[in-house]
């Protein structure tokens, strides 16, 4: 029956003059991340690795990391030499215009040269008529503060700049009080002319590159275009980029191109999209959340409502939302606080005390599961790590070895758009498969980003050598307890999932994000 309906759907798309591609005659999908981050690279690859489709990396040393911000023009080569033997090739626009998402935010490239780079999707698909073209892209972010990602001028101004073009943003959709106008007035006056122009200089030539590609988009060139809203707010420069490329947009379907609250998740996004337009197939998803503010919750780190995410990040997967579970191939789980807010996992709050919403939420993936529904949980009630409440309920009912996916890593977007890929490719895999992708995220997000990173941090807060941003001299040691404190908590914690051993290393040389393996 399930099977049946999702049929009848692609019917009506087909009626409704939705494009559907032609199936992959290999499953062979070349993969260009937007840069070496675990999360980006290894982890997203892997998940691909773990169904029957073939997946051919980029190499690494091409690809941008925290020193190296990536070599587009090796990367263009590398994808022109491997696309004839790929039935579909997902690439990220950040690293083959730039070197890599970093790199977009950083460069001093001339916009000549980045215009022509985009022409070489044209080629691409000039050459590989049959080529099915999924590109992803950043709408250049506007951070409230900066870490080591923006210009070192943006660690002083880096507040300032945001307020006043989130001022600007906001007088054009709804106005400004008098108040308001005066403030904006003031922060004109603050910002160092020469830092105000290199940074809209940089977006101005994001913005040109960004309208390129939804011209291409329309001529065909793309099977489908993603354009990412990184560390965005309600209204910001970033906000405003994006309304106007959706008014350029306009005449373009969701099965052609979208933007999206997010940017890390994307490449996760497009390869279940790839993989679900090489099979056919149309996944139906039902979401629920957990009792309170739920689908309104506007997280930190984005412009919208929770809900407007998720179904955006559903569509562009090639996924539809249902209302009920019935005929769903997937239930996804938000968890999310009652009053709506999103604190950090490093909040004193973030306890094993369940929450008011706690119980019934758990209660139901419960439920679900005893149903027999495949059930992934996207745990967004905190950024940049898991619910402890939540967790340790879940440990408690025996129910962490039963969901098919889970993530909690990052900013909300990041986290539901990346558990809504593995959630949906789950089908395709053996249980070990599963089993060893679950226990990654659960090691990570759970394990060191909600609990072992602040341990950590705190002893080597007094330690001379190195810092939490800039390890150096100190990653040994950080390495070398961050195994034993992750070895100890698998054990302790994830007994049903049969691991040998963790091995967690650094390779960005900070503490914000961990490579994670098991074995």
């Amino acid at each position: 029956m399930r099977k049946s309906f999702t049929k009848i759907l692609m019917v009506a798309a087909c009626c409704l003059g939705i494009m559907m591609p032609d199936a992959l005659a290999n499953g062979k999908i070349l993969f260009v991340p937007h840069d070496n981050r675990p999360i980006s690279f290894e982890q997203t690859s892997d998940t691909v690795k773990m169904t029957e489709i073939e997946i051919v990396n980029a190499p690494n040393e091409f690809v941008g990391n925290r020193e190296m911000l990536g070599k587009p023009d090796e990367l263009w080569q590398w994808v022109f030499e491997n696309a004839k033997g790929a039935d579909a090739v997902v690439l990220s626009s950040d690293a083959l215009l730039y070197g890599s998402l970093v790199g977009s935010r950083k460069h001093n490239i001339d916009e000549t040269v980045i215009l022509n780079r985009v022409d070489n999707f044209t080629k691409l698909k000039q050459e590989n008529p049959n080529l099915e073209i999924y590109a992803f892209g950043s709408i250049m972010r506007t951070p409230r503060a900066s870490g080591s990602e923006e210009p070192e001028y943006y660690a002083k101004y880096g507040p300032s700049i945001f307020q006043y073009t989130a001022l600007l943003d906001k007088k054009e959709c709804v106005g400004l009080s008098r108040k308001e106008t005066k403030e904006l007035a003031k922060l004109e006056k603050s910002i160092p002319q020469d830092a105000i122009e290199d940074w809209m200089a940089r977006r101005s030539k994001n913005f040109a590159a960004n309208s390129k590609m939804i011209h291409l988009t329309k001529d065909g060139v793309f099977r489908y275009l993603a354009l990412g809203r990184d560390d965005n707010a309600p209204f910001s420069q970033t906000h405003k980029e994006s309304r106007q490329l959706d008014a350029l947009a306009q005449g373009l379907s969701i099965s052609q191109f979208q933007t999206l609250s997010g940017i890390d998740e994307m490449a996760m996004v497009m390869l279940t999209r790839a993989i679900n337009d090489e099979t056919w197939n149309v996944p139906l998803v039902a979401v629920r959340y957990a009792d309170g503010v739920g689908g309104a919750t506007i997280p930190t780190y984005s412009d919208e409502a929770i809900e407007t995410s998720i179904h955006s990040h559903l569509f562009a997967a090639g996924a539809i939302p249902v209302l009920t579970p019935d005929r769903a191939d997937l239930v996804l789980m938000v968890n999310t606080n009652v009053d709506g807010k999103t604190g950090e996992a490093n909040f004193p709050t973030n306890t094993v005390q369940p929450k008011s919403n706690t119980e019934s939420f758990v209660q139901e993936v419960k439920e679900y599961l005893s149903a027999g529904y495949p059930v992934a949980i996207a745990d967004i009630a905190y950024a940049n790590g898991a619910d402890n409440s939540l967790m340790a309920a879940l440990e408690e009912e025996e129910l962490l070895d039963k969901i098919v996916a889970y993530s909690g890593w990052n900013t909300a977007n990041n986290s539901a758009g990346f558990v809504i890929g593995q959630g949906i490719l789950s089908d395709k895999m053996t249980l070990e498969g599963r089993h060893r992708l679950l226990a990654v995220r659960l090691l990570d997000d759970w394990a060191y980003q909600a609990n072992i990173r602040q341990v950590l941090a705190g002893e080597i807060a007094t330690m001379q050598g190195g810092n939490y941003s800039k390890l150096d001299e100190i990653q040994g040691f950080v390495t070398k307890r961050a195994n034993e404190e992750m070895n100890a908590f698998a054990k302790e914690h994830l007994k049903d999932f049969s691991i040998k051993k963790v091995n967690v290393d650094f390779p960005w040389n900070r503490m914000f994000e961990a490579g994670v393996e098991v074995e």
